[in-house]
C-alpha cells in the first residue's frame, strides 16, 4: 500500500463530500461579492486575532469582543454570509475529525499537541 496513493486518494474524498462541495460553492457566491467577500474577510481575521490572543494567554478586553460580536452580527444578517459561515463550519468540523483520526492512528494524540 502507497501512502501518496492513499493520501490522493483522502483528497479525492474530501473533494467529494457534501461538506467540502457545499462550502466550495458558497465560497465561490461568496467571493463573487467584494463586499461581503471583503466583510467575511474582516469578521475571519478578527476571529483569528482572538483566538491567537487566548492562546498565548491574554485576556480578551471587553472592546474587543464586542467589536468582533458587532461584526459577526452584522454579517450574520446577510443569508449567504450565514450560509457560507455555516459550511465553513461543517467543513472544517469534517476536516478537525480526519486529522484526529490519522493523528490518533499513528499515536500522536491530537494534532494540537503536536504544536505545542
Amino acid at each position: 500500500m502507497n501512502v501518496y496513493d492513499q493520501a490522493h486518494g483522502l483528497a479525492q474524498a474530501i473533494k467529494a463530500s457534501q461538506e467540502f462541495i457545499q462550502y466550495d460553492a458558497l465560497k465561490k457566491q461568496v467571493d463573487a461579492n467584494p463586499e461581503l467577500a471583503a466583510m467575511v474577510k474582516e469578521v475571519q481575521a478578527k476571529q483569528f486575532e482572538l483566538q491567537a490572543k487566548q492562546m498565548m494567554g491574554e485576556q480578551m478586553n471587553a472592546e474587543m469582543m464586542a467589536q468582533a460580536q458587532q461584526l459577526y452580527a452584522i454579517m450574520m444578517r446577510d443569508p449567504l454570509a450565514m450560509q457560507y459561515m455555516e459550511a465553513q463550519m461543517r467543513f472544517s468540523l469534517m476536516m478537525n475529525d480526519v486529522y484526529k483520526i490519522i493523528g490518533e492512528a499513528v499515536g500522536i494524540g491530537d494534532m494540537a499537541d503536536m504544536l505545542k
